[in-house]
């Protein structure tokens, strides 16, 4: 596996990831049809040129979906059960189509877990930056996690 089981982590242990993306038109169109969020915000070009941003925003669930996914690798692949939360989830900048997206991680807190004797709980700190190194998005998260095979 190329993620990391629960014993595997520390708190304060952080992760540069190293594949970025460059997001799109047509990832905002179709993310954004494919979740029925129809805000022109999103899909309408001429609309957007009369907000205060002169394009469409990245829808954000987009944005978080694409952070938590360029942790995966180096973090959980293979040996997550699931996600338990998101929590202070924050947008600090807009997202732009052709921004290139970044993410680093860092492990914020571990716990066993009471009632699944195989498996702990990882807090984790995602951050994203854009290429002007703006954060772009911020989230905690906590996954539940395997523990290594006995």
């Amino acid at each position: 596996m190329a993620g990391l089981y629960f014993d595997q982590f520390s708190i304060g242990q952080r992760f540069v990831h190293e594949v970025r993306r460059t997001v799109t038109d047509m990832d905002n169109m179709l993310f954004s049809t494919l979740t029925m969020n129809p805000a022109a915000i999103h899909i309408d070009h001429e609309y957007a040129k009369g907000t205060e941003f002169g394009q469409p925003l990245m829808n954000s669930l987009f944005t978080l979906g694409l952070v938590i996914g360029l942790s995966v690798i180096d973090t959980t692949y293979g040996t997550t059960v699931g996600n338990l939360g998101f929590e202070h989830t924050s947008f600090p900048k807009p997202v732009f189509s052709g921004d290139t997206i970044r993410a680093e991680t860092e492990v914020m807190a571990l716990r066993e877990s009471k009632s699944r004797p195989t498996q702990g709980l990882v807090t984790f700190l995602h951050v994203a930056y854009n290429q002007h190194d703006d954060i772009v998005c911020k989230c905690q998260r906590v996954a539940l996690m395997m523990k290594t095979p006995a």
